[in-house]
């Protein structure tokens, strides 16, 4: 009896001890997996094929949303503690937002799918975002113990969403809301680049886990990209600027292939995720603009670098699950 007592503690202990590692950055996966989905819908109507797979493909994200929100929540109500100490974590703090950017891209995925509920998730999405970006613009405004050193691309996160905003937002005719939260975004984008190259140049190398967190350094422009295309209806300079930043930095950081390959997973490896379906998807817009083959090519190039990663990173993180390597400290 002693010894089936003995085994419950451990099972709870065990438990608990796994909610309290349960990592806010899961919301990342769904970021990824958005990513992939908007990809695929530009893939099929591009090829005017029947859009069943990638309905599936949507509701899967947003059954994965709700499932992680659940999680999350039991965290929240059981262990209040842990979520704080993630608040006050100076780079776990920049992952609270990937919570509304989560709805901000379902919002996206389910234009085609449920035009109904795609707007409430990006009117709940956006106000959620708001919310939780002036907590994070004021935490790094009135801290007292930040460093140089805390600063990753994670902290490039609360901007990207607000970049994501006017995607959704002008097919449901925010025009003035969605150029608010593009103005922000890019502002902070210009700040915390500068911050971070200054950071990488001159101080210590990020740590194994943050490496992956690199990619993230695409998504801003990128994402820009697209936004701005819906927010002023045609390609001009300012554009190209952003499409081609977005371009080099993705070259860039593909040109170091060895080094990420060599990274032991984290589930910071979905950070590989969404960068690189933002570029693609502008390198589909800009195909769509110029007519130009050239960002075919790129397109399904980068597409078909996306389905593998995607593949192969959903793989790594559910034996990681059934191994009870994930949700652990570090990971």
């Amino acid at each position: 009896m002693e010894n089936e007592n003995e085994k419950n503690n451990t099972f709870i202990h065990d438990g608990t001890d796994r909610l309290a590692n349960f990592p806010v950055s899961f919301f990342s996966i769904i970021m990824g997996l958005s990513g992939f989905t908007i990809v695929w819908q530009k893939i099929i109507e591009y090829l005017t094929l029947p859009h069943t797979i990638t309905h599936g493909f949507a509701w899967f994200t947003f059954g994965t949303f709700i499932l992680l929100t659940v999680l999350y929540l039991i965290k929240v109500i059981k262990l209040p503690g842990a979520v704080k100490a993630e608040l006050n974590h100076p780079v776990k703090l920049s992952f609270f937002p990937a919570f509304s950017i989560g709805m901000l891209l379902l919002a996206i995925v389910m234009i085609p799918v449920s035009p109904v509920l795609s707007e409430g998730l990006w009117i709940v999405g956006t106000a959620v975002h708001f919310l939780l970006f002036l907590y994070v613009v004021n935490s790094w405004m009135h801290h007292d113990h930040y460093q140089v050193q805390h600063i990753s691309p994670a902290w490039f996160i609360p901007a990207v969403g607000n970049v994501l905003v006017p995607i959704a937002g002008m097919h449901f005719g925010y025009s003035e809301v969605s150029w608010f939260f593009f103005s922000i975004g890019m502002i902070f984008w210009v700040i915390l680049f500068t911050i971070f190259f200054y950071r990488i140049m001159f101080h210590n190398p990020l740590p194994a886990h943050l490496v992956p967190t690199f990619f993230i350094l695409i998504a801003p422009p990128a994402v820009g990209f697209t936004a701005y295309i819906k927010l002023n209806g045609g390609l001009d300079n300012f554009a190209h600027f952003l499409y081609y930043v977005g371009l080099f930095l993705t070259i860039l950081l593909f040109s170091q292939v060895r080094r990420f390959a060599s990274l032991p997973f984290f589930l910071s490896w979905w950070a590989y995720s969404f960068p690189v379906a933002a570029i693609a998807i502008a390198t589909f817009l800009m195909h769509h603009l110029t007519h130009n083959a050239i960002f075919m090519n790129i397109f399904w190039g980068l597409s078909a670098i996306l389905t593998a990663l995607i593949l192969l990173i959903m793989f790594k993180t559910l034996m990681a699950i059934f191994a009870k390597k994930i949700c652990v400290d570090m990971h």
